[in-house]
This record gives C-alpha cells, sequence and structure tokens, in this order.
C-alpha cells in the first residue's frame, strides 16, 4: 500500500512497494522448495541491543551493533527510508510501548512463514511469471510497516504489530501483508512505467491498491477478508464511490490515498480500487486470464472500462481460482 513518504519511491506506511526496474530480474525465478526465504535475524540482534541497554540503546548503540552488521534487507531498508540508529533511539525515546509490544508479534512469525510459502505457490500456479524475492522482517522508526522492491519485501516488524485496524488477528495481518507486497512486486515489473509514474492519477492509484488488496486475499485463500478500508458506515459505499468517480483524474491524491495514520485507516481508494478489480474478476469468464490481466495491468482507464464496476454495485463472494 501507499501511504506516506516520496511520491516517486511509493513507500508505505502499512503496504506498498518502491519503484521497480529490470533489476527485478535478480530475484529468484522460482520459489525455493522450502518456501520463501524470509530473514528474522535483524529483529534478535535488535533485542539483543535493546534488552542490554535496559530499553533505552543510544543512537550509536544502534547504529553500531544493530543497523551496521544488519541484513542486506535491513541495509536496504536503511538506504530508501533514512533509518537510522538515531531516528530509531529517537521513536523509542518517543513511543517506548511501540517497541515492548512488538515483541508479541515475534511468536507467530514461523506459522506467517508457512502460509506465505502456501500462498506464493498458488501465486506461481496461477500466474508462472511470477518472481520469488525474499522477506527481511526488521525493526525500524515505527514506519513504513512494508516496502517491496526488486531486491525483495521488507517489513518493519514493530509498525505492523501495533496497526490493529488492519486485522485484529495478527496471524493474518502479517499474511496479508507480505502478500500484499507480492503482488506490488509482480505488477511493477510488468509495468515499471504505470508503477513508477510520481504523479499517478486517483484511479492509478488506486488500482495499484487495490491490486494488490484483491489478489493477496486470492492467494492466501482469505475468504473471510474485511477491508480496513471500508467507510465505516456501508450505507456510505455508493455516495463515495460516485465521489470517486469524479475524481478519479485528479493527481491530487489527499482525499483517497497518503492519507492514513497509524491509528486512523483512511485510504478510501484502496477500498474502492478493491472493489474495481473485484468486479473485473467477477465478471472475468476465465479466472486465471483474470490473474494475469490484474497483475500485468498497464492501462487503467481501460481496466475500469472492462471491470463492469460502477459506484454501489453488489459484488459476491470470491470464487478462488484452483
Amino acid at each position: 500500500m501507499r501511504w506516506v513518504g516520496s511520491k516517486a519511491t511509493r513507500t508505505v506506511l502499512a503496504l506498498g512497494f518502491t519503484g521497480l526496474t529490470a533489476t527485478a530480474t535478480m530475484a529468484a525465478k522460482t520459489l525455493p522448495s522450502k518456501g520463501p526465504i524470509i530473514h528474522i535475524s535483524d529483529v534478535s540482534r535488535f533485542y539483543k541491543v535493546y534488552d542490554a541497554a535496559h530499553g533505552h540503546p543510544t543512537a550509536e548503540q544502534l547504529q553500531r551493533e544493530y543497523l551496521d552488521p544488519g541484513s542486506a534487507g535491513l541495509h536496504h531498508l536503511a538506504r530508501i527510508r533514512r533509518v537510522t540508529g538515531k531516528n530509531i533511539a529517537e521513536e523509542i525515546a518517543v513511543h517506548p510501548r511501540l517497541y515492548v509490544q512488538a515483541r508479541r508479534c515475534m511468536a507467530i512469525l514461523p506459522r506467517v512463514r508457512r502460509k506465505v510459502a502456501r500462498a506464493l505457490r498458488r501465486l506461481g500456479r496461477l500466474y508462472p511469471r511470477a518472481i520469488f524475492p525474499p522477506v527481511t522482517i526488521a525493526i525500524s522508526h515505527g514506519k513504513p510497516v512494508g516496502v517491496a522492491d526488486s531486491t525483495g519485501v521488507m517489513i518493519g516488524l514493530e509498525g505492523l504489530c501495533s496497526i490493529s485496524y488492519l486485522n485484529p488477528d495478527i496471524y493474518w495481518r502479517f499474511v496479508h501483508t507480505i502478500a500484499h507486497e507480492y503482488i506490488h512486486v509482480q505488477q511493477a515489473v510488468q509495468s515499471p512505467e504505470l508503477y513508477n509514474n510520481p504523479r499517478p492519477t486517483v484511479l492509478d492509484a488506486s488500482l495499484i491498491e487495490g491490486s494488490a488488496e484483491f489478489m493477496a486475499t486470492v492467494i492466501t485463500h482469505e475468504a473471510n477478508f474485511h477491508s480496513a478500508y471500508a467507510p465505516e458506515d456501508r450505507e456510505l459505499d455508493k455516495a463515495v464511490e460516485k465521489r470517486f468517480a469524479a475524481d478519479e483524474n485528479k493527481t491530487d491524491l489527499s482525499h483517497w490515498i497518503d492519507n492514513g495514520t497509524l491509528t486512523k485507516p483512511g485510504n478510501l481508494g484502496y477500498w474502492v480500487g478493491y472493489r474495481i478489480v473485484k468486479s473485473f474478476y467477477e465478471h472475468a469468464a476465465n479466472k486465471r486470464e483474470a490473474v494475469r490481466d490484474i497483475l500485468q495491468m498497464k492501462h487503467p482507464k481501460a481496466f475500469l472500462a472492462r471491470s463492469g464496476w460502477y459506484p454501489g454495485i453488489r459484488l459476491h463472494k470470491v470464487s478462488f481460482p484452483r
């Protein structure tokens, strides 16, 4: 998902991606037999430093003992999101509970890895062109919660663990987030001009995010998915979508995208984008071809026209392809 930061890099607070290039071909073309590579050593090292300092590590300790010896994924995250020992120490001082509570999410990581492995095998069957970069779960300065680019997927444990509105079930929160990031990688590799556009329209950005949200539910078989971005009052769906249709060509995203926080979801564009993509899938006679068209979408206007979506459309439970 695309929440905060430079529009050119498409970074996120909760989910999302950075601009991708042809270098994505360096990522694994096939899923390793034991499942996706998920690095969690950075988390263990952080808490070793954190505990030794009784919860108050200095900027120098965090830089020297946590960041500098970190994984390639952590180093990449530090470069693209300016993660330093200094700003982690500052975040610990301002929001100490963020780092205390993050430990509860460590225990579910083995289960998450197994479920993600099944989801990615399903992605590989549905979309043979898929690539499978590694996942790095690390500690940052509260955000971003997720970033993906050609080198892999990077998850900020403390950030994702704290955003309960994404899903109160921590296990499904992590599974869905990682799946969402993988979908962004696939789409961006296929359509770099769209995904690296520094000035997307409301429609462009919403379909980017809506596609990742929808396809994440397909590959995880998240049958009871409920979007955190849906209007609180579902009677307002039609009114929200009418406003969206009026704004779809605008490049001011502030009413639809990038307006979420750690405590409030915002981002109604994610919800409308999800519904447009779901409508496209629902109207498709061949679900496998629909998956391909979603992941390779290059022309949002044409995709919208084919989707059959209109404000207030009634959609049904997803039929997952085999």
